[in-house]
C-alpha cells in the first residue's frame, strides 16, 4: 500500500472493474507519452524526477537565504502570480498553524505575498501593515514584464531603496527567474542580487518544488529537505503504469471514466480550514492543464463542513454533473474533546468525552454516504498527516496524476494558450507600445 491511501470504494454504483480494466491500454500509452517524452509539451517534464534531479548547490543556498532573511527581516514579501505563489501560500497554510497570519507562531520572518491581484487596496494595506519594520523581497517571474508582480515590484523596491539606500537594498532583493534571459535576468545581474532559478522544463504550475516555491517556504521555518523526501519516495512509488499498483495513475483514469460519463465538474474537497490554500494551487494545476480544445473537468472546491450549509443542498439534489475527490487527513495535527456540561440544553450530551477529530470523521463519513447515494461519485485520498513529508507526497501524487489525466483526455496537459487572450486585451485597453490598434478596436466594442 502507498503511504497515501486513495479509496475508490465508493464508486461501485458509479464505474464497473471492466471499465477499469478497459482503460489500462489507454493508460499505457499514456504512460509512454509522460514517461518517453512522445506526447505534447515534452519539453516541460522536467518535474517527473526534480524531487531525486535537483540543483543540490543552489538547494543548499536556498536554506542560507533564508537563515538570513530570518536574521534581518521581519517579513518577506513574495511576488508573483499563479504558479510563482500559489504553490508557497498552499504550503505555508497547510504546513502552519491556522493562525499563522497573525504571525505568533514563527520567531523569524513572516512571509507576506504580493503581484497576484491589481488590486489597489490589497497592495496600500500590505504597505501599511509593513510600516517601519524591516522586510526584503523575493520578486518570482519568468520573464520580469508579467504585470501583476512587475507593478508590485516596482513599488516595493521603491520603498525598499528608500529605506535602506540602493546598496543595501539590493542585498534584500532575491530573485527568482530565468536562467540566461529576462528583463528581471537583466536587473539581477546588474544589480548582483541574490538570484535563483526557474528551470526551463518545469511550468509553473508544476514549480512549487523547485526555488519558486521553496524559498517562502523555508523562510517560514518548513523543514524542505522533509518537503522533497517525500516527493522522492513518491517519485519512487508512482511508477508502474499498472492500474492495480499505481494509486495516482489509477485516481487520473477513474476521472477520466466518470468524466466521459458526463461528471464534468470535479469538487476538491477537505476538512481541515487550513488546507483551503491547498485546493487553489490544485484548481490551477488541473485547470491549466486539462482545460483545452473545448474540453477537460472543471477543477471547482468546497471546504467542509463549513461548506456543507452553503453548497451542501446543490451537491445533494442539484444537476448530476459533480464528481468529488476528498483529501482527507487521517491525524490532526492536534485535536479536543468535548466537554461534559450539565444541563444538555444544546443537546451535545451524546458526544461530550468524545474528540473533536473523531466527530469530524464521522461527519465525512456521513457525507460520502449521502453524496454517493445522491448520485454524486466519490473518491477519497487518504493522507496520515500535515508534515512537510506528507505534503511532498501529495504534491507528486497530483502531478503525476494531472500528467496521465491529460494525455489520457487527448490534450497538451504542460501548455497554456489560453492565458495570453485576457493579457492581450489588457494591454490593449491600457495603451501598451504595440497594442494600441488592439486597444481601439476593443474600446468600440465596449
Amino acid at each position: 500500500m502507498s503511504y497515501l491511501n486513495f479509496d475508490d470504494s465508493k464508486l461501485s454504483k458509479f464505474v464497473h472493474d471492466n471499465e477499469v480494466s478497459e482503460m489500462q491500454a489507454m493508460v499505457n500509452a499514456a504512460d509512454d507519452e509522460l514517461r518517453n517524452g512522445t506526447g505534447a509539451g515534452s519539453d516541460f517534464r522536467d518535474w517527473l524526477d526534480l524531487p531525486t534531479n535537483y540543483d543540490q548547490a543552489e538547494f543548499a543556498r536556498i536554506k542560507t537565504a533564508a537563515q538570513k532573511i530570518n536574521q534581518d527581516s521581519k517579513y518577506l514579501v513574495t511576488i508573483g502570480i499563479g504558479g510563482s505563489y500559489l504553490g508557497a501560500q498552499m504550503a505555508l497554510d497547510f504546513l502552519h498553524n491556522n493562525f499563522y497570519t497573525s504571525g505568533e507562531d514563527q520567531t523569524g520572518a513572516k512571509v507576506v505575498f504580493a503581484g497576484n491581484s491589481l488590486s489597489s487596496t490589497y497592495l496600500s494595506q500590505l504597505i501599511e501593515m509593513i510600516g517601519d519594520d524591516d522586510f526584503s523581497i523575493n520578486i518570482i517571474s519568468k520573464s520580469g514584464t508579467t504585470t501583476e508582480p512587475a507593478v508590485a515590484f516596482r513599488v516595493f523596491k521603491e520603498i525598499l531603496i528608500n529605506k535602506y539606500g540602493e546598496d543595501e537594498a539590493n542585498k534584500r532583493i532575491y530573485a527568482t527567474t530565468d536562467a540566461n534571459k529576462g528583463a528581471l535576468k537583466q536587473e539581477a545581474d546588474a544589480n548582483n542580487w541574490e538570484s535563483f532559478i526557474i528551470p526551463d522544463g518545469v511550468g509553473g504550475r508544476f514549480s512549487v518544488l523547485t526555488a519558486v516555491g521553496l524559498l517562502p517556504i523555508a523562510t517560514s521555518g518548513v523543514d524542505i529537505d522533509q518537503l522533497m523526501k517525500g516527493a522522492a519516495d513518491a517519485q519512487h512509488e508512482y511508477v508502474s503504469a499498472d492500474l492495480t499498483k499505481n494509486e495516482a495513475y489509477r485516481y487520473a483514469a477513474l476521472r477520466n471514466i466518470l468524466y466521459r460519463k458526463g461528471f464534468t465538474t470535479e469538487l476538491l474537497e477537505n476538512y481541515e480550514p487550513n488546507m483551503r490554500s491547498f485546493s487553489e494551487w490544485w484548481k490551477q494545476l488541473m485547470g491549466e492543464s486539462e482545460g483545452k480544445d473545448q474540453k477537460g473537468i472543471y477543477p471547482s472546491s468546497a471546504n467542509f463542513t463549513t461548506d456543507l450549509h452553503s453548497l451542501g443542498q446543490y451537491i445533494q439534489e442539484g444537476l448530476r454533473n459533480l464528481f468529488e475527490t476528498v483529501v482527507k487527513v487521517d491525524k490532526p495535527t492536534e485535536d479536543v474533546n468535548i466537554p461534559y456540561a450539565e444541563g444538555n440544553l444544546d443537546g451535545l450530551e451524546y458526544l461530550q468525552g468524545k474528540s473533536l477529530d473523531w466527530v469530524n470523521t464521522k461527519a465525512y463519513e456521513g457525507v460520502v454516504l449521502a453524496h454517493t447515494d445522491g448520485g454524486v461519485p466519490v473518491m477519497t485520498v487518504h493522507i496520515p498527516d500535515q508534515s512537510a513529508y506528507t505534503l511532498g507526497y501529495l504534491i507528486y501524487f497530483f502531478e503525476i496524476a494531472v500528467g496521465i489525466s491529460g494525455y489520457l483526455n487527448g490534450i497538451n496537459p504542460f501548455n497554456q494558450p489560453g492565458v495570453e487572450a485576457y493579457k492581450t486585451n489588457m494591454f490593449g485597453l491600457l495603451g501598451k507600445p504595440g497594442y494600441e490598434e488592439i486597444g481601439k478596436q476593443l474600446n468600440d466594442r465596449i
